[in-house]
């Protein structure tokens, strides 16, 4: 919440406050390739629940808001392809990558203020099912889930999930006005 303080001119400004949130991703280098061959780097743990556990803590301790686990459904197979994941297999470039909302509720049940975003893509997911994961999740961690709704663009997450590519932006990234508006409320 902000809080107000006189301005030099007699009126009154708000102090905006910083948000803090921490961007991750379920592999071992996310934004930074090769990073995790350095001595003091722990991503190479990401298996690990306490991994996750111990992340959540020390941002909470650090006074985050939140933390963001990013996901995609296929590896970057573009390089030296296409359908080449060889080099990011060898560079440890967001692969693997494990599905982020499996460590949520051990972050949450260890912290008590930090937030949780993560990425669903919806292409792929059947509606019920998804709401229903999502829902368990937001309940386990007291309503501190957030969810980056996305459709994914990777083609190789298309054959990972039995089909030769994405569906076009147009036939994915369809809302339907009358339903979107529900959720708006």
């Amino acid at each position: 919440m902000a809080s107000t303080t006189p301005a030099t001119n007699g009126a009154t400004s708000q102090k905006k406050r910083l948000i803090l949130n921490a961007f991750v991703e379920m592999c071992s280098g996310h934004q930074s390739p090769g990073l995790w061959k350095h001595p003091n780097d722990t991503s190479a743990d990401f298996n690990s629940i306490s991994h996750w556990v111990n992340l959540a803590k020390l941002l909470e301790s650090a006074k985050f808001h939140g933390i963001f686990i990013a996901d995609v459904l296929g590896g970057y197979d573009v390089y030296k392809g296409p359908k080449n994941l060889e080099p990011a297999i060898k560079s440890g470039a967001q692969w693997p990558v494990n599905e982020p909302l499996a460590v949520i509720p051990a972050m949450a049940a260890a912290t008590k203020n930090l937030g949780f975003g993560v990425t669903v893509a919806t292409t792929y997911e059947q509606p019920y099912h998804l709401a229903r994961r999502l829902s368990t999740v937001d309940h386990l961690t007291g309503g501190r889930l957030g969810w980056n709704i996305v459709t994914g663009y990777l083609d190789s997450a298309a054959r990972n999930l039995g089909h030769t590519e994405q569906p076009e932006h147009d036939e994915r990234c369809v809302i339907d006005p009358p339903c979107f508006a529900k959720w708006n409320r």
